[in-house]
């Protein structure tokens, strides 16, 4: 095989066999174009090979698309309808505003069907007092019951009568306190003598009954709130039931009452058993009677203001209407006072509040001079954050 020529160890000029590989020095500004990778430029869809050493053509950059502007809004019609929300949430707002029409209204129905009373009575009276105290009678009336309740709880038809429960619920600026007031308590009733304090009531109605409290303690009551059986059970009824916890079996065929020891549900008539039952309670009667209408009235209160009530329709209306039959209330008494004392109702337990009987000196219900004095003076300071465990029992005696 013959040599390569030898020379400056490239190929010699003016041999045009190399050239194709390595280029022609004399048509390109730099040796390093001979060997430089040929782009390729797409123009279409179809791709052209440039010939090396040829000038880029500047890349086309797409045309921008046309600015359409908006069509022009015919009237204002457009305008408003453009700021509706979606039709799904415009059915959303217009049910959540017709929800709110139903709590408020369905309330405001109802106490325009409560029965109003004059519980103010007449002649001197306490001072104003800080703070709200109302009285709450339980009345043993049963001209609100059915034929079928009346006959269950074995009460006849009667237009009036003795109280079976008297109780003050202060609300201040302390915590709540409810006080029972056993109906046996022997007391001074104005024009009456010595007598017990639920004879008032037979004797001059909500206003003797109102004076007799207001004379004994030197509370202001301003505001009266009475409750019939029939309001006991629908009320019960309405909310689906209350828990009750008897710290015994209880059994009485008067009451109709057959319950067991422990926490259980029970229903209106049972509940309205429970807290008239008297016979169960052999050892106490009367005290520990007082304070099972406690435990039903506050278990009442607590079931009305739970979620379910609310979010309930049914129960709401129901609850709302049994609530406005079940009550008699003085003529000085609002829509609020009556809202604030059924809150109050569900505050009176545990840390929410103070619930106790009136100081009492022995079993025959009569008053400890001293102990119910320093109660009575903490309500009309309406400084029930002083009151002790020595002052509120829940039997009245000291313990």
């Amino acid at each position: 095989m013959a040599d390569r020529p030898r020379g400056d160890g490239g190929p010699r000029e003016g041999t045009p066999e190399y050239n194709w590989l390595y280029g022609d020095k004399r048509r390109s500004g730099s040796p390093d174009d001979a060997t430089r990778v040929v782009p390729k430029q797409s123009a279409g869809d179809e791709t052209r090979v440039m010939p090396a050493g040829a000038p880029r053509e500047p890349r086309k950059s797409r045309p921008a698309p046309p600015n359409i502007a908006p069509p022009p809004r015919t009237g204002s019609g457009s305008s408003w309808r453009s700021r509706l929300p979606r039709p799904r949430l415009r059915w959303l707002w217009i049910l959540l505003l017709l929800w709110l029409v139903f709590l408020i209204a369905i309330p405001i129905w109802a106490w325009t069907t409560v029965e109003k009373v004059d519980a103010e009575p007449a002649g001197s009276r306490p001072d104003e007092q800080s703070g709200t105290t109302y009285l709450v009678v339980g009345s043993d009336k049963a001209d609100d019951l059915t034929a079928e309740q009346r006959k269950v709880v074995r009460a006849g038809q009667r237009s009036g009568g003795r109280t079976d429960t008297i109780m003050l619920l202060h609300v201040g600026s302390g915590p709540n306190l409810l006080m029972s007031i056993p109906r046996d308590s022997i007391v001074d009733i104005p024009g009456q003598g010595t007598n017990k304090i639920n004879a008032a009531t037979a004797f001059g109605g909500p206003k003797l009954l109102v004076r007799t409290v207001e004379q004994n303690t030197g509370i202001r009551v301003d505001h009266y709130i009475e409750i019939g059986f029939g309001g006991v059970i629908n009320l019960v009824d309405a909310v689906g039931g209350i828990e009750i916890c008897p710290k015994a079996a209880m059994k009485d065929p008067d009451a109709r009452l057959d319950i067991k020891k422990g926490c259980q549900e029970a229903d209106g008539l049972t509940a309205l058993a429970y807290s008239r039952s008297r016979k169960t309670y052999a050892a106490r009667g009367d005290i520990d009677r007082a304070r099972a209408q406690r435990e039903v009235v506050s278990a009442i209160g607590h079931e009305a203001v739970s979620p379910w009530s609310i979010l309930n329709p049914v129960r709401y209306y129901q609850l709302n209407m049994g609530a406005a039959d079940a009550i008699r209330v003085s003529e000085g008494t609002s829509m609020f006072s009556a809202a604030r004392f059924a809150f109050a109702m569900t505050r009176v337990n545990g840390e929410d509040g103070l619930t106790c009987t009136v100081p009492i000196a022995d079993l025959a219900v009569n008053w400890d001079p001293e102990r119910s004095k320093q109660l009575f003076q903490h309500i009309i300071d309406d400084d029930t954050d002083g009151v002790g465990k020595r002052l509120c029992t829940p039997t009245g005696l000291a313990q």
